[in-house]
């Protein structure tokens, strides 16, 4: 069982419940064009509401850098925050602490939510400024984080404040801890993890913590080149930072030693040139010509990919195997998301997959909702799975 409290462990009802969401969405003309983070923040506000809290909502939005700046003003999005919980009244806070904040809250009640100011014009809030969390948790009885894709930053509202108030978890970041803790911390095994992406120098503490993590670690996109190269492979014009061979060797000395097999691409489709319409074909990986680019990992590769998924219970996903926005070089990313989705529905492995080029490309693939979870937080999925601990999960582990 988690060490965390959820809102499951307080009653809400008559409490100003102070919750942390993400509601940086993207916006175009001051209309949102991707709702999925306030469809996501719904369920905790909702229930919250049901059970009678006055709930108050607080995010950031955009990079403001402690400036009341108009564009990044979180006022347009009390509209579609109220469609999007069935029609629920959301009042608006011209500020996020101090007497404008206070007077709406002030005038909540039980069932009711407000939504509060961008807490990025206060630069107090990036700096995890004490008094800052202070003048916030002077707006609640209890504190409820549900932004895990903001719980790696130590703020003002993520961190410094759920040491003022009774902390608890939201159900979105329960869901997040829930899956995650099932793909790593207490897996069942065999455990595979997909690491895919451009550059391995973005994912050296990535690759470190789960050789030692995991039974098996495919590893594809550019930074599979890398690799091969290191192996002794000429890989032709290919994307691969020949400077870290030497680190590579090391991150497979350490696998294993570890136990963990790493698995590589051994044919690839190539191409003079990254456009859609170029001429491709497939080669075996020691045949790269001097003038084309590895840019997906070929049908065989996929396919034995495919078979050693099959063989573990667990799988965790981070990066495409190659340039899957042009096609056909989705083929390998989209084949392999299918495979797992397959093998999800049929309750044969537990399958988390994160961070955005991947949600893209399960999204691209048609699989997105038949994986067990799929983490939107981004930065935060990534560090999690560097093995690092996210001050905004730290804190609400804290005994009170």
């Amino acid at each position: 069982m988690s060490t965390y409290k959820t809102i499951d462990d307080f009653d809400p009802k008559g409490k100003r419940v102070l919750l942390r969401v993400d509601l940086n969405v993207p916006m175009r003309d001051g209309k949102v064009t991707d709702a999925t983070r306030i469809e996501r923040a719904a369920p905790t506000i909702t229930e919250l509401a049901k059970r009678g809290a006055r709930v108050i909502v607080m995010s950031h939005f955009g990079r403001p850098k402690g400036q009341r700046e108009p564009s990044m003003s979180l006022a347009p999005l009390a509209g579609p925050l109220s469609q999007t919980l069935g029609g629920t009244p959301v009042q608006f806070a011209d500020d996020c602490i101090g007497d404008a904040a206070m007077a709406v809250v002030s005038g909540l009640g039980d069932g009711d939510v407000a939504l509060l100011e961008n807490l990025r014009y206060h630069a107090a809030e990036e700096a995890n400024d004490d008094a800052f969390a202070a003048a916030l948790a002077a707006l609640g009885d209890t504190y409820v984080n549900d932004a895990f894709a903001a719980a790696h930053r130590a703020h003002a509202s993520i961190e410094a404040v759920a040491r003022k108030l009774p902390a608890h978890a939201g159900r979105l970041m329960q869901a997040e801890l829930e899956a995650l803790g099932a793909a790593l911390e207490n897996p069942k095994r065999p455990v595979a993890a997909i690491v895919g992406g451009a550059k391995v120098s973005t994912k050296l503490e990535l690759l470190g913590n789960l050789v030692s993590r995991v039974d098996r670690l495919i590893i594809g996109g550019g930074m599979a080149n890398t690799f091969l190269y290191a192996r002794g492979l000429d890989v032709g014009a290919s994307l691969a930072e020949r400077d870290l061979a030497d680190t590579a060797r090391e991150i497979e000395t350490r696998a294993e030693a570890a136990g963990c097999e790493i698995l590589l691409q051994d044919d690839a489709v190539v191409a003079g040139s990254l456009e859609a319409g170029v001429a491709t074909k497939i080669v075996p990986v020691d045949q790269v010509p001097s003038d084309m680019m590895i840019l997906d990992a070929g049908p065989a590769s996929a396919a034995r990919f495919g078979e050693a998924i099959a063989a573990c219970r667990t799988v965790v996903w981070n990066g495409p195997l190659g340039a899957f926005e042009i096609p056909p070089f989705d083929a390998a990313t989209t084949g392999l998301a299918r495979r797992v989705a397959d093998l999800t529905d049929a309750g044969e492995v537990l399958s988390v997959a994160g961070g955005g080029d991947t949600v893209a490309a399960l999204a691209q693939a048609g699989v997105q909702e038949r994986f067990s979870y799929v983490s939107t937080a981004g930065g935060a999925f990534l560090e999690w799975m560097e093995g690092k601990e996210l001050p905004g999960v730290a804190v609400l582990k804290t005994e009170k």
